[in-house]
C-alpha cells in the first residue's frame, strides 16, 4: 500500500495503549509506522516499510529505532498479554490450552545473528533460518495468540559468544517454567519432537496436565514387558477398538494406562486408527492424567495445530515474520515481538458479535483483517487527495510528487 497518509484505526488504538513504552514522539511515530508496515506493507523489512509512507523520515531513523534506541521489547510483550486479559474472549482460563512448538524462519542473509543451516522436514531440504521455539495460548472462545519465544542458538555459535548452549528440550522446559512463573493456567500440548522423558517429568512435577504426540516406535512398558508402541497397537483386536468422531470423520481408538521408560509417572496412551481393521495406527497420544477419557485428550491435542500452525502460517504470510533482514540480534528480537503485537491487535478485532466499524465487515481471519486495514488506509489516502485538490487547489501532478508515485 504506497503513500500511507495516516495510521489505520487498529494502530492508533495500539499507540494509545502502548505508547507509554516509548520516551518521545519520534519513537512513538516509528512504533506506529513499523506496526502499520507489518499489517499492510508489501514487504515487511525496514526500508520497505519506510517507503510506504508519504511523509516520513529517512529509513535509517526507523532502523535505529529497531536496533539501537533504548526501549524494552519484553516489557512491551508483558503489557500486550495483560491487555489481552481485559477481553473475556482472550482471557486465560483453566480450560485454556498452552501449545509449544518450534518454527523455522527463512532468511536470505548468512550474516544475520544466530542464523544457521537447519533441516526443514516439511520441505526436505536444509535452509538458512532462525529456529524459534514459541509458546502459544488457545482460549475457550477459539481465539489464540503467541505468549513468548526463545531463539535457538547452535552450539558452535554459543562457543563463539561464550554463552551456555541450550538444546530444544532445555528451551522447552524453560518455556514451561515461564508459563508457570507467570501463573498462566491451561493444559500443555506438543508434538512428538518434545515428548521427551525429561519434558514429561518436568510438567508432571509442576502438577500440570499435558497431552503429547508419541512416536510410533517409542518404547513403553505393558504387562511387564518393554515393547514399541506400534507393536502394542498391532495386538489390539478390531473388536476392542471403539468408534469416535473427529472433525466429522470416523476413527477408532483404544486407550490404556502404561509406563514409559524414564518417565517417573504412569501415563495413558490413546491409539487411533483410521479404519477399524487397520494394522498400523495413524497416531498415538500420551497424557499424564490416567483418568481422562479419549475425547478430553483429543480436545486438548487438537488445539496444538490451532495454537501453533495457524500463527506460524499467518505470521509468515501476512505479518512478515520472516521478512526482517537486520543483522542485529536485538533487531530480530524486537521484530518478532512486534509481529506478536500485530497478530494480537488483529485477533482482538476478529470474531466479534458485530461488524467492525472501521472495517465495515465482521472479521474472521488474519488475512481478511489485513485486507480490511489496507482498504481503510487506501480510503484515507483517497480522501486526502480529494481534500488537497478541492481545498488546497493542488494539481494532480503535484500530489503525485508528494506521494512519490510514478
Amino acid at each position: 500500500m504506497p503513500a500511507i497518509i495516516q495510521y489505520p484505526t487498529v494502530v492508533q488504538q495500539a499507540l494509545d495503549q502502548f505508547g507509554d513504552h516509548f520516551q518521545n514522539e519520534p519513537e512513538r511515530r516509528h512504533f506506529a509506522e513499523y506496526l502499520t508496515g507489518l499489517l499492510i506493507a508489501r514487504k515487511k523489512n525496514v526500508s520497505a516499510i519506510n517507503r510506504e509512507f508519504a511523509f516520513t523520515t529517512d529509513q535509517s531513523c526507523l532502523n535505529r529505532f529497531v536496533t539501537e534506541v533504548d526501549w524494552d521489547a519484553e516489557s512491551l510483550n508483558t503489557d500486550r498479554l495483560e491487555w489481552l486479559q481485559q477481553d473475556p474472549k482472550t482471557r486465560y482460563s483453566k480450560s485454556g490450552v498452552i501449545a509449544i512448538d518450534n518454527v523455522l524462519i527463512d532468511h536470505s542473509g548468512k550474516h544475520i545473528e544466530d542464523v544457521g543451516y537447519f533441516w526443514d522436514h516439511a520441505e526436505s531440504r536444509s535452509k538458512i533460518a532462525h529456529d524459534y521455539l514459541i509458546v502459544n495460548y488457545v482460549c475457550n472462545s477459539g481465539k489464540q495468540y503467541p505468549l513468548e519465544f526463545y531463539r535457538f542458538v547452535k552450539k558452535e555459535e554459543c562457543q563463539k559468544k561464550e554463552i551456555e548452549f541450550l538444546d530444544h528440550n532445555v528451551l522447552f522446559r524453560n518455556q514451561v517454567d515461564w508459563v508457570i512463573a507467570n501463573e498462566i493456567p491451561g493444559d500443555f500440548t506438543f508434538d512428538s519432537w518434545f515428548t521427551h522423558k525429561d519434558n514429561l517429568n518436568h510438567i508432571n512435577f509442576h502438577q500440570r496436565n499435558y497431552v503429547g504426540d508419541l512416536k510410533l516406535n517409542r518404547k513403553i512398558i505393558f504387562q511387564g514387558q518393554e515393547i514399541k508402541a506400534e507393536e502394542l497397537a498391532r495386538t489390539i483386536e478390531p473388536d476392542a477398538r471403539k468408534l469416535i468422531m473427529i472433525g466429522g470423520q470416523r476413527q477408532y481408538y483404544f486407550t490404556k494406562s502404561v509406563k514409559i521408560p524414564g518417565v517417573d509417572h504412569k501415563v495413558r496412551i490413546l491409539i487411533l486408527w483410521k479404519k477399524k481393521k487397520d494394522t498400523d495406527p495413524r497416531k498415538i497420544l500420551v497424557c499424564n492424567r490416567c483418568h481422562w477419557e479419549a475425547i478430553r485428550m483429543l480436545k486438548v491435542y487438537r488445539c496444538r495445530w490451532q495454537g501453533t500452525e495457524c500463527f506460524h502460517r499467518d505470521g509468515k504470510q501476512y505479518l512478515g515474520m520472516g521478512d526482517c533482514q537486520l543483522r542485529n540480534g536485538l533487531g530480530q528480537t524486537r521484530h518478532m515481538y512486534m509481529v506478536f503485537l500485530a497478530y494480537s491487535v488483529l485477533m482482538s478485532q476478529m470474531q466479534q458479535n458485530r461488524v467492525c466499524e472501521w472495517a465495515r465487515e465482521r472479521l474472521t481471519t488474519i488475512g481478511q483483517s489485513c485486507m480490511a486495514v489496507m482498504r481503510e488506509t487506501l480510503s484515507d489516502t483517497i480522501s486526502w487527495v480529494v481534500d488537497q485538490i478541492e481545498l488546497e487547489g493542488l494539481s494532480f501532478e503535484r500530489i503525485k510528487i508528494q506521494l512519490d508515485l510514478p
